[in-house]
C-alpha cells in the first residue's frame, strides 16, 4: 500500500531528511586517507543523537552499524570497519538514515578521497545528474517507470551501466515502503505518482558490467568485476507544484566547496 503524507508529516519529514543532509556534511570535514569507515560510522552516530534523532540503519534487519559506507567497487551496504581504511583516491558512498519525531530521512553522497582519476570523477558526476534527471521526471500524474526511464537512459548514454538488483524506495515513518523506485524501466509504466507520495530515488551506477555480487557478510554489493561504482540518494515528496527534495547536498558542498561532486 502507497502512503499519501499531509503537509504536516512531509514537514516532520523534511526535517529527519536534512538532519542527514548536515550528518553528510560533518563526515565531509573527515572523509581523508588514513580515516577508517567505522570512525565515519562513530562521528555520524554522535552527530545524530546529538541532534535528537536515531540512526534509521542501526539494527535495521541486523544491519550493525549507523551508515553504509561502500567503498570503490562496494555498490551499497558496506559494513562500516577498522580494517576499511581510506586511501589516497578512492571514492566512498556514504548512505545515512535518521529516525526523528516518528519519520525516516534518508540520503547518500559518494566522496572523493584525495585527488581521484579522472574517468572515476566523471563516473560519479553522471550519476549525481541522473538523480536529478529522475527527480525532473518526479511530477504527479507521471508514472514511477518515467523516473526509472531518466535515470537509465542518461547513464546509458555515457557508456555506464545500470544496477538492477537494488532500487529506490517509499518512504515515511519506515524506511522501505511501497513503491519501488528502479533505475531502469519504461516511460509510461509503474505506479502512478500522487501528491503526498514520498519516494527515494537512489542511482547505483557501475563504471563496468551492471552485474554485481552479495558477499559473505550479508550486507555488501559490490560490482562483479571490481570496477567502480558510484551512488547518490535524494529523498523527495511529489507535491501539486512539482517534486521538493526534502533531503539536502548543501551542507556537503559548503565543507567540500569546489572539490565538490
Amino acid at each position: 500500500m502507497i502512503y499519501l503524507k499531509t503537509d504536516e508529516e512531509i514537514e516532520l519529514m523534511r526535517s529527519a531528511n536534512q538532519l542527514v543532509g548536515r550528518t553528510l556534511g560533518e563526515l565531509a570535514k573527515h572523509i581523508a586517507p588514513g580515516v577508517t569507515t567505522l570512525q565515519l560510522d562513530k562521528i555520524a552516530e554522535e552527530f545524530i543523537r546529538d541532534n535528537g534523532a536515531v540512526p534509521a540503519f542501526l539494527g535495521y534487519g541486523g544491519f550493525p552499524n549507523s551508515i553504509c559506507a561502500s567503498v570503490n567497487e562496494q555498490v551499497v551496504h558496506g559494513i562500516p570497519s577498522s580494517k576499511a581504511v581510506l586511501k589516497e583516491g578512492d571514492v566512498i558512498s556514504v548512505d545515512c538514515g535518521t529516525i526523528l519525531n516518528g519519520f525516516v530521512g534518508d540520503s547518500a553522497y559518494t566522496f572523493c578521497v584525495g585527488e581521484v582519476a579522472l574517468e572515476v570523477k566523471n563516473l560519479l558526476k553522471t550519476t549525481k545528474e541522473s538523480l536529478y534527471q529522475g527527480i525532473q521526471q518526479a511530477v504527479e500524474g507521471k508514472r514511477v517507470g518515467d523516473v526509472s526511464h531518466a535515470v537509465q537512459t542518461y547513464c546509458e548514454s555515457k557508456g555506464y551501466s545500470v544496477v538492477r538488483e537494488l532500487v529506490g524506495h517509499g518512504i515515511g515513518r519506515k524506511m522501505h515502503e511501497e513503491p519501488e523506485v528502479p533505475n531502469y524501466g519504461r516511460y509510461g509504466c509503474g505506479p502512478l505518482l500522487r501528491s503526498g507520495m514520498c519516494i527515494c530515488i537512489e542511482p547505483m551506477i557501475n563504471m563496468g558490467s551492471k552485474n554485481v555480487v552479495f558477499e559473505k557478510d550479508g550486507w555488501t554489493v559490490r560490482t562483479k568485476d571490481r570496477k567502480c561504482s558510484a551512488h547518490f540518494e535524494h529523498c523527495i515528496a511529489i507535491r501539486p507544484d512539482g517534486p521538493q527534495i526534502l533531503s539536502s547536498f548543501e551542507f556537503v558542498e559548503e565543507v567540500l566547496g569546489s572539490n565538490a561532486i
